[in-house]
């Protein structure tokens, strides 16, 4: 059985996507990462939460105060790309869920009135929600440079505030040269797929 999406798009969103490491100096505007947000976020989520928060990191004086906090390997990139973007969890999701669960509003209070639960939600599905932006911005026709290697806390507490968790940096733009290393090894399926 084949896929139903066109080869060109499973190319231009998986196969011959990578981590971009360099980027060219041409702008993302706000049209682009609003056209990314608006696909993006019809992804799911439990109990449609949508606890992912994303931070734009435009100005130089901003740009400078995160490079500080990356990894030494990960500045470059970060000082480079035409937009950053930090991903975040919003911890306090739950009050938004009256309208974004309409059908059951009591689920605010039902399942996520204890800080910890939220938390955990929180993580797990703004990690799901940050895979879809990746992808989105793959599907704009630009590249993605998502990355870990920071001091989170730092970067919590220059730009985020405590209801809010860092998850990851992504470097948004077009490729630049030598933008990609070499494609990693995958999995193959049966290494992964269990039929029970």
């Amino acid at each position: 059985m084949s896929l139903v999406l066109d080869p060109a798009a499973q190319d231009l969103l998986f196969r011959e996507a990578r981590t971009a490491n360099t980027f060219t100096d041409e702008p993302v505007t706000d049209e682009q990462v609003q056209a990314i947000y608006d696909l993006v976020k019809y992804g799911p989520t439990a109990f449609n939460q949508s606890p992912l928060r994303i931070t734009l990191v435009r100005s130089p004086e901003a740009r400078e105060r995160l490079v500080r906090h990356m990894a030494e390997g990960n500045r470059p990139k970060t000082t480079a790309a035409p937009l950053v973007a930090i991903l975040s969890a919003d911890n306090e999701f739950h009050e938004e869920l009256p309208q974004l669960f309409p059908h059951f509003p009591q689920a605010k209070d039902a399942f996520f009135s204890e800080r910890p639960a939220r938390e955990g939600a929180a993580l797990l599905n703004a990690a799901l929600q940050a895979a879809y932006f990746i992808v989105g911005v793959r599907a704009a026709g630009l590249a993605a440079g998502p990355m870990t290697g920071l001091d989170f806390e730092g970067v919590r507490k220059e730009f985020l505030d405590d209801d809010h968790t860092p998850l990851m940096v992504v470097n948004i733009g077009r490729p630049g040269p030598d933008a990609w290393f070499p494609r990693s090894p995958r999995l193959e399926y049966d290494q992964v797929v269990t039929t029970v």
